[in-house]
């Protein structure tokens, strides 16, 4: 199979694909060494990048799949928020972080981050396929502990979970800590005030 076939070939078979189709099994359906299908998935990529084309093949999951292009993502939002029944609660969202920074984590380990009590947000994740248990921890009880699923990445876009952006990317930064801080810690003028007027009582 010369090199314009074998991208042919993958072109149909990924586009027909519902999950990330990995190139183990594209060289197997192919009959083509693994790496000559890795190098002609990333030529692929390459020239709908260079054409810009409005999708690429993107590597997600451990496998490839078409999506649309990053830098149109607000025509699909307004395509896409026409059904709206399907998107996340605040409360899910944050689990569903939680669950992807600090996995694998329990039930018990989300509520006490969280302050709420997380047995239903956790129910409703692992309904739709985000996070699946992965274990029991060694506790007393041996609580279930739960991870982030291949559909997950492939929501995101992600190939494995070292992807994510940093958490620390989501804190506020030292200056912004110190002002919090500083607008919270009590002025020297109002603790003297407060002594005093204890003392006037006494």
């Amino acid at each position: 199979m010369n090199d314009e076939d074998l991208a042919r070939a993958i072109e149909a078979v990924v586009l027909v694909a519902v999950e990330p189709v990995a190139a183990g099994l594209l060289a197997e359906l192919l009959e083509e060494p693994a790496e000559r299908v890795e190098a002609a998935c990333e030529r692929l990529a390459a020239s709908y990048e260079h054409e810009r084309r409005g999708f690429v093949l993107a590597r997600v999951a451990g496998g490839y799949r078409y999506q649309t292009h990053p830098d149109l993502a607000a025509y699909v939002e307004r395509f896409a928020n026409r059904d709206v029944s399907h998107r996340l609660s605040t409360a899910a969202l944050e689990t569903l972080a939680i669950v992807a920074y600090r996995q694998p984590v329990s039930r018990a380990q989300i509520a006490a981050l969280r302050g709420v009590n997380a047995e239903g947000v956790v129910r409703l994740l692992e309904q739709r396929g985000y996070i699946v248990a992965v274990g029991r921890a060694a506790g007393p009880g041996q609580p279930v502990l739960y991870g982030t699923t291949d559909l997950f990445l492939e929501r995101l876009g992600l190939d494995s979970v070292s992807q994510l952006p940093p958490v620390e990317d989501f804190l506020p930064g030292a200056d912004v800590a110190g002002e919090l801080e500083e607008g919270l810690r009590p002025s020297a003028g109002a603790g003297a005030g407060g002594a005093s007027g204890d003392g006037t009582g006494d």
